[in-house]
């Protein structure tokens, strides 16, 4: 869609992007993205992010079709295992660079989106995008990841994460060595005050408990084992980066990134080690394991050789 806009004389000084926000009733930043994309135009010459408007000024302004950020897309996703194949759910492996549903701002593959494209059909209980997803992993965590098919398994399931009985096991290889080596960060988090995108430890965040213990330590960087009691978004990241000890490869969370690229790393070595809850049909406890992708298990290899 394209718009032929005059700036009236109110707006005159105003900085492009918010003046073209009020012009065109959208966000902020949706007209930052035109700008950025070149999408908008004066005197034939795309315009700055920065420019000011002058009053009486053309602007032509192009609104390209987008797909919208909600829709589950069926895709084949590359690298998504199934672990277990039930009735009332499926465990996938979930790959890294993979998110669990579509949001707003995220245009890679899914689980959802992976999940219907092999033909599975999951609860449709929450909303479209999320269906069928009970609990999450970051884009950038790999592991082990449960989702609902039917819907008293996705009620079932939603109770269970919120109740604290599934068991949650992560492995994680951190910088250097923690002490004690076994023991629990109990310390609540919230989003970093200076940066929107980050968390971190603060006075008034949610109520957070990781319990830790070292499998193997390798010098530079230790292998660990860890259960989550809660499930705060980045959780492990920002415990371990408050102790001085971020994952390898974590540069969101300061760590080296001389070590990530001896390592081979390109994110965080964090991987969703194993999963264990109640049949949400008959009560038996199932545990599902997921095995080291390919990138998390070239790094320990290093690491076994100390030429880390």
């Amino acid at each position: 869609m394209s718009e032929r806009v005059v700036v009236p004389e109110e707006l005159d000084g105003t900085r492009v992007d918010a003046g073209l926000a009020k012009l065109m009733g959208m966000s902020r930043s949706s007209a930052a993205t035109l700008i950025a994309e070149g999408n908008v135009v004066s005197g034939g010459k795309p315009v700055g992010k920065s420019a000011k408007l002058a009053s009486g000024a053309v602007l032509h302004v192009t609104v390209p079709e987008r797909r919208d950020p909600l829709e589950v897309v069926e895709e084949v996703v590359e690298g998504l295992k199934i672990l277990l194949d039930d009735d009332d759910f499926v465990v996938v492996d979930k790959p890294v660079g993979v998110a669990a549903h579509p949001s707003p701002g995220w245009v890679g593959p899914t689980v959802v989106g992976g999940l219907a494209g092999a033909g599975y059909r999951i609860s449709t209980s929450g909303s479209a995008e999320r269906a069928g997803i009970v609990h999450r992993l970051d884009v950038g965590t790999s592991g082990v990841m449960v989702v609902a098919k039917t819907e008293p398994a996705y009620t079932a399931l939603k109770r269970a994460f919120k109740e604290r009985t599934v068991d949650k096991v992560y492995h994680a290889v951190v910088q250097g060595l923690p002490d004690p080596l076994q023991g629990t960060i109990d310390a609540p988090i919230g989003r970093h005050p200076g940066h929107d995108w980050r968390f971190a430890v603060i006075e008034d965040g949610r109520p957070s408990v990781t319990h830790y213990e070292v499998l193997e330590a390798f010098g530079k960087a230790t292998l660990v084992e860890v259960h989550l009691e809660t499930g705060r978004t980045h959780q492990i990241r920002v415990h371990f980066a408050a102790l001085r000890h971020p994952c390898a490869g974590d540069l969101t969370y300061g760590a080296d990134p001389r070590l990530a690229a001896t390592l081979g790393l390109t994110r965080q070595w964090l991987h969703a080690r194993e999963l264990g809850f109640d049949h949400p049909r008959t009560g038996e406890r199932v545990t599902v394991t997921s095995a080291y992708p390919e990138d998390l298990a070239y790094a320990l290899e290093v690491l076994g050789t100390g030429k880390a």
